[in-house]
């Protein structure tokens, strides 16, 4: 018996929650959890709410307001825990860091809420200016020369502790490696997105690992050159860690070859080897890491290494309590590469473990983005943003805690420092477009 086929109407548009609402609530938790601890702090160490409670609960709760409209208004199927994560993470930096100010000369909190107002600002101009996202990838070699610009300068400047990362002038200074990260993930996610079939298919087999041709495998080897370029130059291990350790992470994505992690665990095993033994600001925080208590030993006191470690100890399992403790003690770099160690001994075990988990969810989040966007330039992107943050906890986390050398970075959103709280806010804004572009992809809107 025939049947006669009639074409089927098309199945209806799945319409996904925008979630915007699961968002804004979110936020107001993030804000509240952060003027509570404010005012912990206060009573800790006066016995009083801070006069200017109510000033800092609405500075933070409106730049939240205002990020969360534009997000509302131009992402409006972004993600919804990427903006109060980094809200909270924001917000729990501004409290340790006037804690800390309570107790050293400097006052350093009301300049990072500038600093972090400044990169609100520039979270929402990126949200609403940039209608599409695969416009950067046009500007892949003006963002490496970009770049490398921003990483040689520092080095006609003095440096600071032993590192020339800065750009100090009239009182004002400034990080310029930190916005060189960003531009240098648009190189590389571009270049890759462009190059990914050559690599992983033409050239040389030796063994299991496919050598590309020599045109294709320049740039890969000229960005190990500058990586360790950076860190002879500059004296500063972080950075060539994160630079080299974001293009072998995106090699690897954009590829699919493990070989190239061996690879470049290797050449970045053999640049700190060299440099350790033979810069000596270096090869001191080698001597550290290897032998934190030596100075104890040596009838000098602790040094800093050490007294952070002092300070996760007196934590325990849930910590002195805000205000309490006496991480005050590791010195000038307390509020930047030490402030894990304050949350180590004030919020303890469960309070430093909350932290990291914030840290990997906002990781975890931006890597779902980059494996459900359509197009190679996009996945490469969002992967590299979500690694630079977790490259970054890794490394500073792994140094506080001498699981390997201490490197200087800057705890994201957490520490003292504008340039690194504005580069965040970028990344954040930039994974929240990417997120809304893969969602409403999946709706069959499109962009």
């Amino acid at each position: 018996m025939r049947t006669s086929t009639v074409d089927a109407p098309p199945p209806p548009a799945i319409r996904l929650p925008k979630r915007r609402g699961v968002e804004l609530a979110l936020l107001v938790a993030a804000v509240l959890i952060s003027v509570y601890g404010y005012c912990a702090v206060g009573l800790a160490r006066y016995g009083a709410v801070p006069p200017d409670a109510v000033r800092y609960g609405s500075a933070l709760g409106g730049l939240a307001l205002l990020a969360h409209i534009s997000v509302r208004l131009r992402a409006p199927y972004a993600d919804p825990l990427l903006l109060p994560i980094a809200v909270l993470l924001n917000g729990l930096g501004l409290v340790l860091i006037y804690r800390l100010d309570l107790q050293t000369p400097d006052t350093a909190a009301p300049a990072q809420l500038i600093w972090s107002a400044l990169g609100v600002a520039l979270f929402i101009g990126v949200v609403v200016l940039l209608r599409d996202y695969r416009v950067l990838a046009r500007y892949a070699y003006v963002s490496v020369a970009a770049a490398l610009v921003l990483m040689i300068v520092p080095i006609f400047f003095p440096a600071v502790n032993g590192a020339k990362i800065w750009i100090q002038y009239a009182g004002f200074s400034i990080q310029p490696g930190e916005f060189a990260k960003v531009l240098l993930a648009v190189f590389f996610a571009a270049y890759l997105a462009d190059n990914r079939h050559a690599l992983a298919y033409t050239g040389r087999r030796i063994r299991k690992l496919q050598l590309p041709t020599g045109r294709v495998l320049g740039p890969i080897l000229a960005i190990w050159v500058i990586s360790v370029g950076v860190l002879v130059l500059e004296r500063d291990l972080g950075t060539s860690l994160l630079f080299f350790g974001l293009f072998v992470i995106l090699l690897y994505v954009a590829t699919g070859r493990t070989g190239w992690i061996a690879v470049g665990l290797v050449l970045s095993a053999a640049g700190a080897f060299a440099a350790g033994a033979l810069e000596p600001h270096v090869h001191s925080r080698v001597t550290d890491w290897l032998h934190p208590f030596a100075s104890i030993d040596a009838g000098r006191g602790p040094g800093q290494l050490a007294q952070s470690l002092f300070a996760f100890a007196a934590g325990g399992a849930l910590g002195a309590g805000l205000g309490e403790g006496h991480s005050v003690l590791i010195g000038f770099a307390v509020k930047s590469d030490f402030i894990l160690a304050t949350a180590g001994e004030e919020l303890g075990l469960a309070g430093i473990g909350a932290v990291i988990l914030l840290y990997a969810l906002l990781v975890a989040r931006g890597y779902r983005a980059g494996l459900a966007m359509r197009d190679p330039f996009g996945r490469l992107l969002a992967i590299g943003l979500a690694s630079i943050i977790a490259l970054q906890v890794f490394v500073i986390t792994g140094g506080v805690t001498d699981l390997i050398p201490l490197t200087g970075m800057a705890m994201p959103f957490l520490a003292q420092g504008g340039s690194s709280v504005v580069t965040n806010w970028i990344i954040v804004a930039l994974l929240m477009l990417l997120s809304d572009t893969a969602r409403s992809a999946d709706e069959g809107r499109g962009r």
